[in-house]
């Protein structure tokens, strides 16, 4: 990561700070931008109530900043999710999961009324594909998975060494051009053992931070 993109990401997570409702509780994502985002929202930690984590490690970033972590389970509609995106393109699909906590961000992300990336302009794409695109898989039906996915035109790669906070594997979906995403979101979701893939098109982003040469770029959807 270079000092611009490093720059970037503290930038739109400062800016992302004005999204975040006064005495609401927050979803919080993963990775290296959202963990700027946490340490902006603990400048502001008494003036909401607490935020819902996507990943163990946010929840304990979360609370090493003595945030309270809220359980998804207790709680009705998120006003908002902040997080970023490993791709994204102008109409704000998005592929995430690059840190391996695209199921829980996703159900996050179903759950909010606003969906918030925040990215540095090395993210932006105009198609998406040539970050691979994980799948989170139940252990057994990691051959077969991988079979489907040759179909589908994919190179299937297990992340090694990684099991997921939901005890499975990640395999990387490579070599995939990606011309309609929700589309191909939906295949994926359709076979058995996928638990979910790093697709967000279905539910995208609905406001873009950009991190850009001249400051911050928004897109809105």
């Amino acid at each position: 990561m270079t000092q611009l993109q490093d720059e970037q990401k503290r930038a739109v997570a400062q800016a992302a700070i004005r999204y975040v409702p006064i005495g609401s509780v927050v979803g919080v994502g993963t990775g290296s931008t959202a963990n700027y985002f946490i340490d902006e929202l603990a400048k502001i930690k008494h003036k909401i109530e607490g935020a819902v984590a996507s990943s163990e490690s946010t929840a304990q970033r979360l609370r090493e900043h003595h945030i309270e972590v809220v359980d998804l389970n207790n709680i009705g509609e998120l006003p908002v999710y902040i997080d970023g995106a490993d791709e994204i393109t102008e109409h704000l699909h998005m592929i995430k999961g690059g840190g391996g906590a695209l199921t829980r961000e996703k159900i996050v992300a179903a759950t909010t009324k606003k969906f918030i990336c925040i990215a540095d302009h090395s993210k932006l794409v105009r198609v998406l594909g040539k970050f691979p695109v994980p799948v989170e898989v139940i252990p057994m039906a990691r051959s077969y998975v991988a079979r489907e996915i040759v179909k589908l035109g994919g190179h299937p790669v297990l992340r090694q060494g990684f099991i997921t906070d939901n005890k499975n594997i990640i395999l990387d979906i490579h070599g995939l051009q990606i011309l309609n995403p929700t589309e191909l979101e939906a295949n994926l979701n359709q076979i058995t053992g996928i638990v979910t893939n790093g697709l967000f098109a279905r539910r995208g982003a609905n406001v873009l931070l950009l991190g850009a040469d001249k400051g911050i770029r928004t897109v809105e959807m």
